[in-house]
């Protein structure tokens, strides 16, 4: 039952050929964020893309560390010396416990993933995080991430607030913890192995598909809110949208944020604590040669969420817990044939805790459990990524090893583990496929520079 796997348990020679010339580089070759500061990665991160409490202070303050940083201009023109311009290459190797039906089992992708960014300040109060990525299997750039902000400091006695307007285009991305769904573990992962097929709204099937206007206040360094309003923004399709396009959002979705955050020193040490909520309300239309009227599917997602840090000299330990739950109103969906079911529910919790010596290397262990109402027309039997029992419970471990030669290089080793994908430990597909034949080993080095 483990043909072929054990034979490809190793970093492929190209992912290692790679390494060995990365290894050599200096680490003065580092993101844009840090050509505009002039501080090193760490001054805003344990390990990337966790921000420490500089880099959440940073980012509050609309990607601009300070007016005295950029060398030209004026206070409503500012120009850097150099372009805040860099790039991120992923590179890497799936394997999965046993071979999808007519597949072969190992995909190395160069690149999975090649990102360009332009991040940082455009004036004193305003600056973006703006990715371009290209992906292997779409093979093509496409619009990511993509964060702008304006912020403004007030302070009275000794009261200080940030507030500030932001445009983003998924919802959590402006998000300053590593606890919530655009941001969080698994910060990558395989792009062709199969994952469960359900998963709340937040969790990133708006990622891309939005765009967002909002507004956000962050009293003492130590309350946050936020509310920020989603219209649907696709790519690759006709405007104005028609029936051909899928899940498209009737007028506007808000997106709301709250949270409570401490921080505390002893001796060498620093901690920080942080408690937040979440949550989104949207009316969408599922499209897909459906008309672009009447009922709609509506969604009610709301999550809390912790974040705890301890950092001591160049060690860190960070541990996040998320759960997410999502009622659903499938009135549209029903209509259409689409789902059994008038209303469902999902439940999703994501709990993972790492720990790194030196800021070079460290273990990370996470658990997944999605939970919801069995629906056989929204989670319909098919080979691999069906479920035979029209259930969608899935859960599961991600054991992660990584290493890092420099500040901006991450040479990964990820297994995850299914205990149940789809409803089901054994034959969850109708088709005899077990939840662990989905088991998948990930093997990736990403760079940025």
């Amino acid at each position: 039952m483990y043909s072929n796997f054990s034979h490809r348990l190793r970093i492929p020679i190209i992912l290692l050929g790679l390494l060995l010339t990365l290894f050599s580089m200096r680490a003065q070759a580092v993101p844009s964020f840090a050509r505009q500061t002039g501080l090193a990665c760490n001054a805003c991160h344990t390990v990337a893309p966790q921000l420490n409490a500089l880099g959440r202070y940073f980012k509050l303050h609309g990607y601009v560390l300070g007016p005295g940083k950029l060398s030209g201009g004026s206070q409503k023109l500012s120009i850097d010396q150099f372009p805040p311009l860099s790039a991120m290459i992923i590179v890497s190797d799936t394997v999965t416990r046993q071979a999808q039906p007519d597949s072969q089992n190992g995909s190395v992708q160069f690149p999975q993933q090649l990102s360009m960014f332009y991040a940082g300040a455009i004036s004193e109060h305003m600056g973006a995080f703006s990715q371009i990525t290209y992906e292997q299997p779409a093979d093509h750039f496409s619009i990511d991430n993509t964060d702008i902000r304006y912020a403004r400091d007030l302070s009275w006695g000794d009261q200080t607030l940030v507030w500030g307007l932001t445009l983003n285009n998924n919802p959590t991305v402006q998000d300053v913890w590593n606890s919530t769904p655009a941001w969080g573990y698994p910060f990558i992962s395989s792009g062709v192995a199969p994952s469960p097929t359900a998963a709340p709204l937040l969790a990133g099937a708006l990622a891309q598909n939005v765009a967002g206007l909002g507004a956000y206040a962050w009293l003492n360094n130590t309350w946050y809110g936020e509310l920020t309003a989603y219209r649907s923004s696709q790519a690759g399709v006709n405007q104005p949208y028609n029936s051909t396009t899928t899940e498209v959002v009737s007028g506007l979705a808000p997106y709301w944020r709250l949270a409570w955050e401490h921080p505390w020193a002893t001796g060498n040490s620093q901690s920080d604590i942080e408690f937040g909520t979440f949550g989104l309300s949207a009316h969408m239309y599922p499209g897909n040669g459906n008309l672009l009227s009447g009922p709609t599917d509506n969604y009610q997602d709301v999550g809390v969420d912790s974040q705890y840090q301890y950092i001591t000299g160049q060690n860190s330990l960070a541990v996040h817990a998320t759960y997410i739950h999502e009622r659903q109103d499938l009135n549209a969906s029903v209509a259409d044939g689409l789902a059994a079911n008038p209303s469902n529910h999902l439940d999703s919790w994501n709990i993972n805790a790492s720990y790194y010596w030196n800021e070079t290397y460290g273990p990370t262990i996470g658990y997944f459990n999605t939970t919801g109402s069995a629906d056989t027309l929204l989670y319909a039997t098919a080979p691999v990524s069906g479920s035979a029992t029209g259930s969608p419970d899935s859960n599961g471990w991600i054991l992660q090893w990584t290493w890092l030669p420099a500040l901006n290089v991450q040479a990964t080793a990820q297994y995850v583990i299914y205990n149940k994908f789809n409803g089901a430990s054994k034959n969850y597909d109708g088709s005899g496929r077990s939840a662990t034949d989905n088991n998948t080993l990930y093997m990736a080095l990403w760079v940025l520079w």
